[in-house]
């Protein structure tokens, strides 16, 4: 599979990813819903259309840099200190499964994107000789 597909396709598994965390949060009790989560809803928006729309360019790979960072840095955050704060709660295994999942695709999409602005790096210093 080509590397831009495997970016787009990672950066939208996270999207998603991210959606599923966001609802259990707020169903599990650790963010109150609300007007706030139009904020979270901007941002996946904006990493969407990086995604979909932009991706071919630089500072569409950027938006997909700081997404696939976003992704990473959910699971770290939930971990550091009293840890997942789940128990033994009826949503508490694919709580942690989506944390582990964001991991992993923002991870990815972290190694992805810096390829792909590295090779555009290249390709511009190609065409300015």
């Amino acid at each position: 599979m080509k590397p831009h597909v495997l970016l787009v396709v990672t950066s939208l598994m996270s999207i998603v990813l991210m959606s599923f965390h966001i609802a259990e949060d707020i169903v599990l009790g650790f963010a109150g819903g609300g007007e706030s989560n139009l904020f979270g809803i901007a941002i996946l928006a904006f990493y969407i259309c990086g995604a979909l729309l932009w991706s071919d360019r630089r500072w569409g790979l950027v938006i997909l840099l700081l997404g696939a960072i976003l992704a990473l840095t959910i699971p770290i955050l939930h971990m550091q200190g009293a840890g997942v704060g789940v128990k033994r709660t009826e949503g508490a295994y694919f709580f942690v499964w989506t944390l582990y999942a964001l991991g992993m695709t923002g991870m990815f999409g972290i190694v992805l994107s810096t390829r792909a602005l590295w090779s555009t790096r290249g390709a511009r210093r190609a065409v300015a000789t």
